[in-house]
Order: structure tokens, then sequence, then C-alpha cells
């Protein structure tokens, strides 16, 4: 039985999809998004304002602040209505609507920047936001995600050592790459136990995290248009980016089986399919994909067949390539 007082002590997800039956591949999800912040980033979101608090940042006057495309924010707003705090989430029109109303609900104030940095993009122009506001008045406290080092301690310790722990032969682990909290997290602790486990980064087509130019973007979570600081990946050993176009037939490929994943766990599983077909041909190979997020945010989007029609154009019915 788990009892919990307080809604960020409902982290921990032993939960995990076996996709044998749809792949015909040993590879399981492990579900991440069984917490009232819905995804990864809860990890996340408790473990920077814990680390907050024992800096002694905070006080009855503070006002946390921070840049999120969706699921941090959604987060940091249930940690921060836990803990009675007040929150700033400067985020962009990317974020989904459903994100949007559970922020407000939660009564964290929430700022959409819709006018990108010429350089950085919406994430740049977010930051700046952000570093204006703190400017301005001293009670803000910027968790920053992106330079956080709590964020990856956070999957380092928790996430990775609970896949080590279950998967003692793993093979290969899929992890996606947006702040790099999680991977990194995953990438240093495999690295540090020679468990021999091989870490693979996926991110979404169009972002800059792997050193290409950023692009176009449409579907939130996954992808930056600014490389994350907190990258290294010298210590991961492959990646793969992902078309959102594929994200998407993922998606209801998992859904058409009753399984309502997010964006970011559609990119993760394409990813790791094509990677799985490259490298695993005789099926050999024990693997698990971290899944983010849920799909409940994603129904006004990703779910949407007319959101798809007029934004990717390709018939709603059209199979992912694995399914």
């Amino acid at each position: 039985m788990t009892i919990v007082s307080a809604p960020h002590e409902l982290i921990e997800s032993d939960v995990y999809v076996d996709l044998k039956p749809l792949v015909s591949r040993d590879l399981y999800l492990k579900c991440e998004g069984f917490n009232f912040g819905g995804s990864v980033k809860m990890r996340t979101a408790a473990a920077m304002v814990a680390a907050a608090e024992r800096a002694g940042l905070l006080n009855a006057d503070s006002v946390l602040i921070e840049s999120s495309s969706g699921n941090l924010g959604a987060a940091l707003s249930v940690v921060a209505a836990g803990k009675g705090l007040r929150f700033v989430c400067v985020t962009d029109p990317r974020c989904n609507t459903a994100a949007l109303r559970l922020m407000a609900a939660l009564g964290t104030e929430v700022i959409v920047v819709d006018r990108p940095d010429p350089v950085d993009g919406l994430l740049g122009a977010r930051k700046a936001r952000v570093k204006e506001l703190c400017r301005a008045d001293p009670r803000y406290v910027w968790l920053n995600q992106y330079e956080n080092p709590a964020n990856w301690i956070a999957h380092y310790e928790g996430t990775a050592a609970m896949i080590a722990k279950q998967f003692p032969a793993l093979d290969v682990l899929f992890v996606g790459t947006g702040t790099g909290g999680t991977l990194m997290g995953c990438a240093r602790y495999f690295r540090e136990h020679g468990n021999g486990v091989r870490v693979v980064a996926v991110d979404s087509n169009g972002s800059a995290n792997f050193g290409g130019p950023a692009g176009l973007r449409l579907i939130p979570g996954l992808g930056s248009s600014t490389p994350a600081p907190c990258l290294d990946l010298d210590i991961v050993d492959d990646t793969i980016q992902v078309p959102e176009a594929d994200t998407i037939r993922s998606c209801r490929a998992l859904m058409a089986r009753g399984f309502l994943f997010g964006g970011s766990t559609g990119t993760v599983v394409s990813g790791a399919m094509t990677w799985l077909e490259q490298h695993d041909p005789d099926r050999r190979l024990t693997s698990v994909a971290i899944a983010p997020d849920l799909g409940e945010r994603y129904l006004d989007t990703i779910f949407s067949d007319e959101w798809v029609r007029a934004n990717f154009g390709f018939p709603v019915a059209e199979p992912a390539a694995w399914a």
C-alpha cells in the first residue's frame, strides 16, 4: 500500500508495458506518467524544489518561476500547490490546452510568450522573459531546469536505478531528449555502474540538441531550439531523431491497443523501433524505453483527426512503420 500526504510524494512508478505482443521484440515501456503531475517531469520538479529548499533559497515570500513547454509546468504546479508556494510558468503557444488549464486550476500564473527570439526561437524568448521577471522582483526564484544539476541527479538516483534493478540483463535503454535531465541521469548511471547497457538518445526532427539546425516543431515535450546546456553526448552510445509524423503514427498505434500515451512517448517508441530494426535484425536484445507522459493532454492535437489533417496532411489511419 502506498500512502502519501502531499502530491509530490507520489513519484516512483514500477509499471512497465510489455510491447512484445505489438512489436515481436523484448521491448518494455517504463511508464512515468502515473503521478499527479502526469509525466516524468514530476520527478524533476520535486527534486528541484527540494534542492532549492535545502539551499535556503525559498521562504514564505518566494515565487517559483520556470520556463516550460507544458509537462514540467504542470508538475511544478502540483508541487507548488502542495507546498503552498506561488508559481509562475512561462510557456509558448505550443503548450497543450489541457496543460494550460491544469496549471491555471492549480493556481499557477501562466505567461504565454508568442514572439520567438530571432536566434534562439521560442525557448530563448521564454528564458529571456524569466530573466526579466527575476531582475524586476527579488522574490522570484528561477529553478532553471536547463542547468540545474538536481534535474539529472533525480534520474540518476531514481529512474535509472529502478530500471537497473528490474532489468539486470538489459541491453539497450531508449531515452527522450528535451532538457537532457532524464538522459544524462540515466547515461551517467549506466556508464558508472558498468552494466554494459547501451543508452540511445531519442529526439524530434527540428530539435537542435544533436547539433543540427532548429526547425519547426508542433508537438511539445522533447526537443529544443538550442542545444540543452547539460547535454554530454560523449557518454551516450547513439542518437536518433524522429519526424513528428512518425510520433503521431506511433501514438495512434499504441492507442489502438488501448494505451493512451503522449507525444514524447510516441517519439521514443518510434525511435526505439527504428533503431532496433537497424541494429537488432535477429531480435535478440532486451530493451527498455522510457515513456515520459500519458496522452490525455494530446486529445486536441495528436489524437484529433482534424488537427492531424490540418498540420500534417496525411491520412489519419496511416499506420506506424512498426505496427
